[in-house]
């Protein structure tokens, strides 16, 4: 997975009611944030999703398509996940796949996908972790992160469920949404990814990249996704929808 251009993520502060105000690190309002966003295609025989930015039953958000396809929309990031830990956002899907079966490659598959990526501390990599990682980026190139976590909307596996990627233990999946009982509507979602991080991986790492898609090329079967809202928060603090 490549990273786009450094641009800083939009800090800003925000109140509720009785209440003083705390930190909001937006990284994807879509009616205003689209320079910081670049598709990503990660192999050149690939076919791409359709990506367009557009207003959906009263919501910015960022559509995709996908047809026996897959491409990413990618951001960098630069956030203190000490101080705002926790990344809101809201989803929507057409329907899940049902071909998806996230144990093999072949069925490597989601309806919608968020990806965090990482810096991992130094001191935490070994020898041989460091070698993967350098025989890794020689074949997919220099901005390979160390480590990811992918929160996938997947057609079988309970929410909760946690495992590593099909293709590489350097990625770890984790369901949040099962099925098509909430398809057709938007559903927020929140997730403390500096506690995730530091569970799935090691303590300290730092967010470097956030990336969403619908990904079909492996079941040759098509999505429809929907992206919205990104921010991160204190842990605690509710999540906020823009003004």
């Amino acid at each position: 997975m490549l990273l786009a251009a450094g641009i800083p993520c939009g800090i800003a502060r925000a109140a509720s009611p009785g209440t003083a105000a705390e930190p909001v690190a937006w990284v994807g309002r879509f009616a205003q944030d689209h320079d910081a966003w670049r598709e990503v295609r990660l192999e050149p025989d690939l076919t791409p999703n359709e990506f367009q930015y557009r207003e959906w039953d009263g919501v910015q958000a960022l559509e995709v398509r996908s047809a026996s396809s897959m491409s990413l929309m990618a951001r960098p990031l630069d956030v203190d996940l000490k101080a705002t830990p926790v990344l809101c956002w809201r989803w929507r899907v057409a329907a899940s796949i049902a071909e998806a079966d996230m144990r093999q490659r072949q069925g490597d598959d989601y309806a919608a996908r968020v990806y965090v990526s990482f810096e991992l501390p130094d001191a935490t990599m070994s020898f041989g972790l460091k070698a993967r990682l350098a025989l890794a980026r020689a074949v997919w190139g220099p901005d390979l992160p160390d480590a990811a976590v992918n929160y996938v909307w997947d057609n079988r596996n309970p929410p909760g469920t946690e495992q590593a990627n099909a293709y590489t233990d350097r990625a770890m999946m984790v369901v949040l949404r099962t099925g098509d009982a909430e398809a057709g509507q938007w559903v927020w979602e929140r997730r403390n990814v500096n506690t995730d991080v530091s569970r799935l991986f090691v303590p300290g790492a730092r967010a470097v990249q956030l990336a969403v898609t619908a990904d079909t090329d492996n079941t040759g079967t098509s999505a429809h996704a929907g992206f919205a809202d990104f921010h991160f928060v204190q842990e605690g603090s509710p999540c906020r929808a823009p003004s």
